[in-house]
């Protein structure tokens, strides 16, 4: 019989409104089935980081699975950094961009059996002003989106539409940007510029169809133009990439400085207001459990 192997389960229990009781007993019985010894932990919003490090000292982990949205596996990524261990995923968010990018399926069985036992891939990461992103960061109008949001009392995607109305409707004008890349600087005026290491946002829009995970660059999305209709369109996955309103970026490094601070999110997270942003693309920084 092979030896046990050891891993963590992270779960997040108020993420997405979604009861986890379900994906703990289901985790369990799976990794009781496959000779998997099974630490749960559960976050607090207090201190998680640091008590996820000690017990990967702790446990020694092959994989650690997390049960959450984009925020909880950003945490947990940020935790591991320095560990060599598979990271699971088991969507259960209110915003799940990553596993949709990562093409996870629907059901827990088949999440199960990916995130316990599946190949794996060597995920990019993004650094921003010393701030890990995974997947899409962005300043101007969606992140002021993200602001009202978490201040508003309607969730999901109701909300979500509810909250995209109100904020083209109080739109301020459009701020300035000055993009310097490897050997080229751009002066431009924006409603939103996404840094984004992925193709989709977690409600399923593609913002950035050439984006690749494991390529070694990120991609600068700027969005010129936002009223009403184009807004229409990437929101009904129509992203309108070949019009003077968006132009796209490729790069492994980048300073994106505005004219006056301007709101900013990393993967679905308000950041608060800021006028310069300093990115670098951190190559091959996770491995992440794949179909």
């Amino acid at each position: 019989m092979s030896a046990q192997k050891n891993y963590i389960l992270v779960v997040n229990p108020i993420s997405g409104d979604v009861d986890k009781s379900e994906i703990i007993t289901a985790a369990t019985a799976f990794a009781s089935t496959h000779n998997i010894a099974l630490k749960v932990f559960e976050t607090t919003g207090k201190n998680d980081e640091d008590a996820i490090r000690a017990l990967c000292s702790e446990v020694l982990p092959e994989r650690i699975i997390v049960a959450g949205g984009d925020g909880t596996i950003k945490m947990v990524a940020e935790a591991v950094e320095e560990y060599d261990v598979i990271l699971g995923i088991l969507p259960a968010g209110s915003a799940n961009g990553l596993s949709v990018d990562l093409a996870l399926p629907d059901t827990l069985e088949e999440n199960l059996e990916i995130a316990f036992l599946g190949n794996c891939m060597d995920m990019d990461m993004i650094s921003i002003n010393n701030k890990r992103s995974l997947h899409l960061s962005d300043i101007g109008i969606n992140a002021e989106l993200i602001k009202n949001y978490e201040n508003g009392s309607v969730r999901g995607k109701w909300g979500y539409m509810l909250h995209a109305i109100t904020t083209l409707k109080d739109l301020k004008d459009p701020f300035e940007a000055t993009i310097t890349t490897q050997g080229r600087t751009l002066t431009t005026e924006a409603r939103m510029i996404v840094i984004a290491n992925s193709q989709k946002y977690g409600t399923g829009v593609t913002i950035n169809p050439n984006g690749k995970m494991n390529d070694g660059k990120f991609e600068i999305v700027i969005l010129r133009n936002l009223d009403l209709i184009v807004f229409g369109k990437i929101l009904s996955g129509n992203m309108p990439v070949e019009s003077d309103d968006v132009e796209i970026i490729s790069t492994e490094a980048a300073q994106i400085q505005t004219n006056f601070p301007v709101s900013f999110q990393i993967d679905g997270e308000y950041c608060g207001e800021l006028d310069l942003l300093n990115i670098k693309i951190l190559k091959h920084q996770l491995k992440v459990a794949i179909p």
